[in-house]
């Protein structure tokens, strides 16, 4: 059986991918810097912290985030911590040439690394598995077959909408790249907005 209101659902997820956020700045950096292949294990790496989000919130933890909101700030200033991070790495980093046919240094595992800490201490992730991802499941009915198919719907649909912002940003590249190092000062400075966003207007 279909999740309640599923269509709902789709709608939420669909609008929460299309809008701008932390990993979809991270994924357009690194698609200008690496390369839309190397983007494929930040993607990855994004989709497998979410997919543990959502079940640790269903089958382990279910209100605890909402009732012990000192674990939520302890995400938030994590992940702070590794936005200034991030902006720093993307900053000093060369961007790719669009011609160049040379392998990254950076390893697999670092492109994972990135993609599933930026998910994994994300507030408003954990957030909406909580509060808004269990509103979608009838707990009385076969919760497990209706948990397989949001969070299946959720992480592809998710993962399809990273790589789309990697695909755009190869496009942009050759825009800019008579001035390579616009978009990592962008992209930089971006990731320390959303930092300092997070640091003032969410408090638990």
């Amino acid at each position: 059986m279909l999740p309640l209101d599923f269509i709902l659902f789709l709608q939420i997820i669909i609008f929460l991918f299309i809008t701008p956020g932390t990993p979809r700045i991270v994924i357009v950096s690194y698609s200008m810097n690496y390369g839309v292949r190397n983007c494929i294990w930040t993607a990855l790496g994004d989709i497998t912290a979410n997919f543990i989000q959502a079940t640790l919130v269903i089958f382990v933890l279910g209100s605890f985030f909402s009732d012990n909101p000192t674990f939520l700030n302890f995400f938030k200033w994590i992940g702070v911590i590794y936005l200034f991070y991030l902006a720093f790495d993307v900053y000093k980093s060369s961007p790719k040439d669009i011609n160049s046919k040379i392998i990254s240094s950076k390893s697999i595992f670092s492109f994972f690394k990135d993609g599933f800490l930026v998910a994994g201490t994300s507030p408003k992730a954990w957030l909406f598995f909580p509060l808004v991802f269990p509103q979608f499941i009838d707990f009385n009915s076969n919760y497990i077959v209706q948990f397989v198919i949001l969070i299946t719907t959720y992480i592809i649909l998710d993962f399809l909408s990273l790589i789309g912002y990697a695909m755009l940003a190869q496009k942009l590249i050759t825009w800019i790249k008579t001035n390579p190092k616009t978009i990592n000062t962008i992209s930089a400075s971006v990731l320390v907005l959303i930092a300092v966003i997070i640091i003032v207007t969410q408090q638990y």
